[in-house]
């Protein structure tokens, strides 16, 4: 999404915010192949037969963060925010669901590669990561909230700190240490 684009995401959001719903209607197709990619990112590490597909998950997202009405919009990268962090709970429901289901089965895996968090691509549970996010998030939420932007939503270091009112040196010195435990915590599950 180019500056021009971001810009015009920006100006969609609080027209809405402003009561305008036919921004709205014209906000969708701006958003929705940026929603469609992270999807797809995170839909292409699941094990083969899972039944969330894509397009499920953006549409899903989509409905859910219409459906917000205590958000402030201010801009796009809050926009992407909020949708991560839809897109996290849906995934973690889909997969408490389908463990339950199974009772015991596979649970919904996500791929943790090298532009997320890990040297070697690994497959790693969504619930027990889930689990270990809430951990983090009780220990020191805004790490918690630098793992959820960069690897649900796919924020840049940038993006990430303006979404968190940080300076990007903060948030790469709180990814690398967030990595880290992370790591550490999900491989000894």
């Amino acid at each position: 999404m180019n500056s021009d684009q971001a810009t015009d995401v920006t100006k969609l959001l609080l027209a809405w915010n402003q009561g305008d719903r036919g921004a709205l209607d014209r906000l969708m197709p701006v958003v929705y192949d940026e929603l469609r990619r992270l999807a797809r990112r995170h839909m292409r590490s699941e094990n083969p037969g899972h039944t969330l597909q894509a397009t499920a998950l953006v549409n899903d997202a989509y409905l859910r963060l219409v459906d917000q009405t205590r958000v402030n919009w201010q801009n796009r990268t809050q926009f992407f925010a909020v949708a991560a962090q839809v897109m996290r709970r849906i995934l973690v429901d889909h997969a408490r669901a389908r463990h339950r289901l199974k009772r015991g089965g596979d649970a919904l895996r996500v791929e943790w590669n090298e532009e997320n968090v890990a040297n070697q691509p690994s497959r790693m549970d969504i619930i027990a990561l889930d689990d270990v996010l809430n951990r983090l998030a009780n220990v020191d939420p805004q790490k918690c909230e630098i793992i959820e932007l960069r690897f649900f939503g796919g924020l840049s270091i940038e993006e990430t700190a303006k979404a968190l009112n940080i300076s990007p040196a903060t948030v790469k010195r709180e990814w690398a240490f967030a990595r880290s435990w992370l790591y550490k915590e999900m491989k000894s599950r």
